[in-house]
């Protein structure tokens, strides 16, 4: 006899709402989790990432804020009262997950489990439990480079614990965590250089609107590094970071931060040893109905390695729980999903680039609008906004929309329901503009 009918190891977004929802079912369920609940997005991710994005934006405000007629005298910083704030609010956010789970009876091993069988695990403490059915939802972890001095870098784990702001940061990738970061470094007063390997700077993005984000980040005082690369990293004189480096010349840091993507979560789990099958970087492989190759094995989430997007993560887990547990046949609908990136400005797209469109649709019409938001127009900020609508010329659709501004993520949510609608350009056209708004410019373009 089982112990439970679903074992679920890793308690992030995936993993509490598979738990949660297969126990509404009537399931018996346990859940191990060897860190903190409520895995990288509250506790190491996006979450207090994103409160830490809120922080340094007040570095502009406050300088703007002349214009509207507030007098400011001082303008001081202290990053370990941010940071503080930032770690209790992501504590309390953890209360809260653990509350969901135990208030839907979901029993909580606070230690690591490893898989043994399709249907046995074995936990740290040497426990033996049986399962009907076991979820992998363990999330993912840092890359990090494999080059000698590593050991002085930090990953984006670290970033919410540091003693002090650097005075000088080196971030390597050209992804959107590290595009996120050099943002935020960059406002809390870092001198911030950004190494990329490439000159492709956040793959999968509209091209025009990652021009724009360059074009702005480097007026801000960003330093790029393009087709470079770190040999090896030593620590120097007065606890500094020299960078020997192929591509351009060495640096001298304060510290360095890997952002070079992220690794799927498989390593000594025990997938091989159990059957399930692996992928490109140990990425669990599993089908439409998140099943691995294992009949009674299942993955969701970042460990998967499908789409790495905590809403994702969330749909998987709610697909899985109901399709097994609650009889109610779901599966995960991955066209069109919104994304952003939290940079200074931020970016927020859904749908197809403009080149994605042309390759797979041939013939598309683009609209822009370059404007300055009424806010910088009237603090005297020359930073613009630039939106970009893509459309389908045999069926008007709109199949992309891509902005970079102000709010742009918030108004992308709204706007990325009438790309999955398959709303019209003339739907657009029809709609009357809410002015004076940013978001007005979606339906102003001609």
């Amino acid at each position: 006899m089982a112990d439970f009918d679903l074992f679920v190891i890793g308690a992030g977004s995936g993993g509490v709402r598979a738990s949660r929802v297969a126990a509404a079912h009537g399931a018996k369920v346990a859940v191990a989790e060897e860190y903190r609940v409520g895995g990288t997005c509250v506790i190491r991710g996006c979450v207090p990432k994103k409160l830490l994005v809120y922080g340094s934006q007040f570095a502009e405000d406050i300088n703007d804020a002349a214009m509207f007629g507030w007098d400011i005298p001082t303008k001081k910083f202290n990053w370990q009262v941010l940071r503080d704030n930032v770690l209790a609010e992501v504590t309390r956010i953890e209360g809260a997950y653990t509350d969901t789970l135990t208030n839907n009876n979901v029993e909580i091993l606070h230690e690591r489990a490893v898989i043994t069988g399709p249907n046995t695990i074995r936990l740290a403490s040497g426990r033996e439990i049986g399962a009907g059915k076991i979820l992998i939802a363990t999330g993912a972890r840092p890359q990090m480079l494999d080059l000698p001095g590593i050991s002085h870098a930090i990953s984006s784990n670290e970033t919410f614990h540091l003693e002090k702001i650097p005075e000088r940061i080196a971030i390597v990738g050209g992804g959107y965590i590290a595009n996120e970061f050099a943002g935020i470094f960059n406002e809390l007063g870092s001198s911030v250089t950004l190494i990329n390997r490439t000159d492709v700077l956040l793959r999968g993005y509209d091209q025009q609107v990652v021009d724009r984000l360059i074009q702005i980040s480097v007026r801000k005082g960003i330093d790029f590094r393009f087709n470079a690369r770190i040999d090896r990293v030593e620590k120097v004189a007065g606890g500094r970071l020299n960078l020997a480096m192929t591509g351009c010349d060495d640096l001298q840091v304060d510290q360095l931060l890997i952002a070079a993507g992220r690794l799927p979560n498989t390593r000594g789990l025990g997938c091989e040893q159990a059957g399930v099958e692996l992928g490109d970087h140990g990425a669990v492989k599993v089908d439409a109905d998140n099943r691995s190759s294992v009949e009674s094995i299942f993955a969701v989430g970042d460990v998967t390695n499908r789409v790495q997007l905590t809403p994702v993560a969330i749909r998987e887990g709610q697909a899985f729980a109901d399709t097994f547990f609650g009889n109610i046949p779901s599966r995960v609908d991955y066209d069109c999903i919104p994304s952003a990136v939290f940079s200074h400005p931020p970016i927020a797209a859904v749908g197809m680039t403009e080149g994605q469109a042309r390759e797979k649709l041939g013939v598309v019409r683009t609209y822009t609008s370059d404007f300055r938001a009424m806010k910088n127009v009237l603090a005297g900020r020359d930073e613009r906004s630039l939106y970009k609508l893509v459309v389908d010329e045999g069926s008007d659709r709109i199949v992309g929309i891509h902005m970079i501004g102000p709010d742009a993520p918030e108004i992308l949510q709204a706007a990325a329901i009438a790309v999955k609608g398959k709303v019209t350009k003339a739907d657009f056209d029809a709609t009357v503009a809410l002015h004076p708004t940013m978001a007005e410019e979606l339906v102003l373009m001609r």
